[in-house]
């Protein structure tokens, strides 16, 4: 590797540490992705619909250790890069779609907590995003009257403008309420009322529990709930493109903790709320709006408690009599991940052990060779067709590269002919079959 793409050492310890971990890290991305080309290209076409204007749903569908998270934090970074506002969560038994004890609340929650943008993208940009809203508008009014700060004429341009973009959210579900709120931070932004502004900003987050607390501290007689939330996302993507972002981008990842619901009608109320969101995506209801959601084949496929268990999404979804694994159509509304193929697990494993040598100070003794053999013996391993992830080799690779660091004296070939490595990778497989055997069966 060049000197000029040495990966800077904070990036570098970031990714191998978290890629020995079994988790995506959410910076660096771009040094280490390999293969997805058709994958990513298709999601981008969604992000120049969004930009129109327009809509889009996806379904990401692949299964654990496929690369499926890999892939929705690289669409992550690339919108925000593209001036999108990103809000992320994964799913929990305490966070749904729809529940009766204000799980879906939670969820909205944990996506205006994780509100990002290009400036911000560890998450908890929405004060950042509204100030700067104000700042920019306050500009504008300047630019296009010539006035100074101080004169008070300029107040007035400025109302107008705040206004106009109030006035437009207003038309839409509960955007009256949001277009009041709206308003009232602008109020307490310039009066210096920081306590205000902390009242709405808590409002927008869902905090309040009951009409009377938010009617008592903002004059509001409506709160965020479990019903309705869905309809305040629609409210934020709609005002972040009128503040100047591009649109609006919403990554929900562990589908298939709706899957393991026990209760077959909380099941159904969820897969209505995916419903919702789906149709008002292709029907024109919501604009400057991009919703991914995550899943597994299993959660997806189950007839009996997946997302097909409700006719609803299943005639939606399912495929036609043409796609076929090779061959997926990635226009429709379920991408699903193809595993990375020996040669373009070669070049991520080249990538990785320049990122090692590099973080370490060493100069790397392994070949191209090497690599190989090591790609060979996991992709040669019974059933390895069927199970291997680029997760647990990606795992067995940092894992190898650490030993030969700390243990000058091994080679690769003496590590990979070893009892102990076989005896690892049929541990492996055993292990995610019995893992696959018991989500199947809770």
């Amino acid at each position: 590797m060049d000197e000029h793409k040495k990966v800077p050492r904070r990036i570098a310890q970031t990714v191998l540490n978290s890629l020995k971990g079994g988790v995506v890290p959410r910076i660096g991305l771009p040094y280490i992705t390999v293969g997805r080309k058709s994958e990513i290209e298709a999601l981008l076409h969604d992000v120049e619909i969004i930009s129109d204007g327009g809509a889009a749903f996806r379904f990401v569908v692949g299964r654990y250790g496929s690369g499926k998270s890999f892939l929705l934090q690289t669409i992550r970074n690339y919108v925000m890069d593209r001036g999108f506002i990103v809000a992320d969560a994964d799913l929990s038994p305490e966070r749904r779609l729809q529940g009766t004890r204000g799980q879906g609340l939670a969820t909205y929650r944990e996506l205006i907590s994780n509100l990002s943008t290009k400036t911000r993208p560890e998450g908890g940009a929405l004060t950042l995003v509204l100030d700067r809203w104000i700042s920019a508008v306050q500009n504008e009014a300047i630019q296009e009257t010539g006035l100074s700060p101080e004169d008070p004429a300029l107040s007035a341009a400025t109302d107008k403008k705040i206004f106009a973009v109030t006035a437009s959210v207003s038309e839409m579900v509960h955007g009256f309420e949001f277009g009041k709120l709206l308003s009232a931070y602008y109020q307490a932004y310039v009066n210096g009322d920081d306590e205000m502004k902390a009242k709405v900003v808590r409002w927008f987050r869902g905090e309040y529990a009951l009409k009377s607390e938010a009617r008592e501290a903002l004059g509001v007689n409506m709160i965020i709930t479990d019903d309705d939330w869905y309809d305040y996302l629609k409210l934020f993507a709609t005002f972040f493109r009128l503040a100047g972002y591009t649109g609006m981008m919403i990554m929900i990842d562990e589908l298939v903790n709706i899957y393991k619901i026990p209760n077959s009608i909380t099941r159904q109320y969820n897969y209505e709320k995916i419903l919702t969101m789906y149709n008002d995506t292709l029907q024109g209801k919501a604009k400057y709006l991009g919703i991914i959601m995550g899943s597994t084949p299993q959660a997806l496929e189950d007839k009996r408690r997946g997302i097909y268990s409700y006719e609803a999404l299943r005639s939606r979804l399912a495929e036609g009599r043409f796609s076929k694994p090779g061959a997926w159509d990635l226009l429709a509304p379920v991408i699903r991940l193809e595993p990375l193929t020996a040669e373009e697990m070669l070049v991520l494993c080249e990538k990785l052990s320049q990122m090692h040598a590099d973080l370490y100070g060493y100069v790397r003794h392994i070949t191209t060779e090497d690599l190989a053999g090591f790609i060979r013996i996991e992709y040669g391993r019974i059933g390895a067709d069927q199970n291997i992830t680029p997760r647990e080799v990606i795992r067995d690779f940092i894992e190898l590269l650490d030993l030969l660091y700390q243990h000058p004296e091994m080679d690769l070939s003496s590590l990979l002919e070893s009892d102990e490595f076989d005896y690892a990778k049929s541990e492996a497989v055993s292990d995610q079959a019995e893992a696959g055997f018991v989500e199947f069966t809770i």
